[in-house]
Order: structure tokens, then sequence, then C-alpha cells
């Protein structure tokens, strides 16, 4: 692969994954807690991942954000044949009770080599990294955490998060953003051809990469991983 002077990674599937823990915890919670109608646990383990691939294709598509809040009423209301008798619900505490069970089951490296190959990339001082990533029952704000105790935040130069900016790959605005979030001083005449996007999704990352005019890398999902970045 050829030297770049900035790359961005998108989070999920790509630098870190989820701990089997935290799902089946999340699973449970929800069975715990809203579950009037006596589903089997394995029917609330199918509703949450439904609900999840359905707002990953919506965001996908309409570029756009469905929150985390959001996502955990529409598994509610479904879990409950679709009831909307959401007014006692309180939304901070149930994603103040998720995030805990991030923090109890954190998400771990994709990759044994994830850190090794960051290192290697920043060592010279000549590039910056950031991240570019969709969200989904995770937010932003929960995930700036979980680099931090990965130790994965120190390489990276800005983090954008699509919860945050109400904005999901493969919008060409929230790859513009990226662009726009470059430290111009560092790169102060940097082109197209020298920033690469790195990710999982064929769709999402690959596409809305290729479509603004900067190189990309499809990984994990493929038979290629992070270290070909070194290659």
């Amino acid at each position: 692969m050829p030297f770049y002077k900035h790359y961005s990674f998108d989070l999920w599937l790509t630098l870190i994954k989820s701990n089997p823990a935290f799902k089946l915890e999340r699973t449970r919670y929800f069975y715990d807690n809203f579950n009037t109608k006596n589903k089997t646990i394995e029917e609330v383990a199918h509703i949450i991942r439904q609900v999840d691939l359905m707002v990953n294709a919506i965001n996908e598509k309409a570029g756009k954000n469905i929150d985390s809040e959001e996502m955990c009423l529409m598994v509610i209301s479904i879990i409950n044949d679709y009831s909307t008798a959401f007014q006692d619900i309180d939304l901070d505490k149930l994603y103040d009770d998720m995030e805990a069970l991030v923090f109890k089951n954190m998400p771990l490296l994709y990759g044994s080599d994830s850190i090794d190959v960051l290192y290697k990339l920043k060592e010279t001082y000549q590039s910056t990294i950031s991240i570019l990533s969709n969200t989904g029952f995770i937010k932003g704000r929960t995930l700036r955490k979980v680099l931090k105790h990965l130790e994965l935040d120190s390489f990276i130069d800005f983090q954008l998060y699509s919860d945050e900016v109400r904005m999901s790959k493969p919008n060409l605005n929230f790859f513009q953003l990226m662009l726009d979030s470059i430290d111009r001083e560092k790169h102060a005449n940097i082109s197209l051809s020298e920033i690469i996007h790195v990710g999982d999704n064929p769709h999402a990352d690959i596409r809305g990469a290729e479509a603004i005019g900067i190189h990309s890398l499809l990984i994990n999902s493929n038979h290629l991983s992070i270290s070909n970045l070194l290659s």
C-alpha cells in the first residue's frame, strides 16, 4: 500500500468488535424489564438484531441518523406486540443502563495487530488518523470512552460519529466533514489522492469514499486485514 497523509477508519468490525457477553446481557435487560408479552429470550434477541439491521439499512439509505433511544423504543414496541405505551419509560436511565452494560462488557479489538498498525502509521509524524463511524445502540460519547479504555485514542486525531452530527455513511456530507476536519496546518496542501478511508462495509465505507474521490480499503469482511495498510 502507498503512504497516505490521512487515514480515516470506520470503527465497528474494522478496529473493534462487540463483546459477546454484552449482547447477552443487553438481551437479558430487555427481557427482564420490558417483556409484558412474555416473549422468549430467543425472540427478544432476534428482535434486537432485526432492529439493528433495519436501522443500519435506513441510516445508510437516508444518510441521516436514528438515535439509540429511538432504537430501544422500537425494540420495546416490537417485544410488546407493537405497543406505543412509552409514557413511563425513562430514556435517560435506559441509555445509562445500556452504557453501564457496555463498560461492564467492553468491546474488543478486532485484531491483535490493530494497535501495532496504528502505531506504525503514526510513528513518522507525517500522517493523521481519524474515526468516521455510524452509530447504533451505542452513542459516540460512549465510544470515545471505549477507545480510551482500549488505548486507541492516543493514535486518533479526531473522531466523528453519526449520532453527533446527524449524518450517516455513505452520505457525502459526512465524508466531507471528515475532509474538512483534517488539520490543514499539518497538511496544508493535502490532496484527495493522499487520503484513504478503511472499513468493512462495501456500501457505507467503500462506495462513500469512492464517491467523494478518496482512496478506500475494504478489510475484515473479505480476505484483507488492517495489516495490509503496511504491505
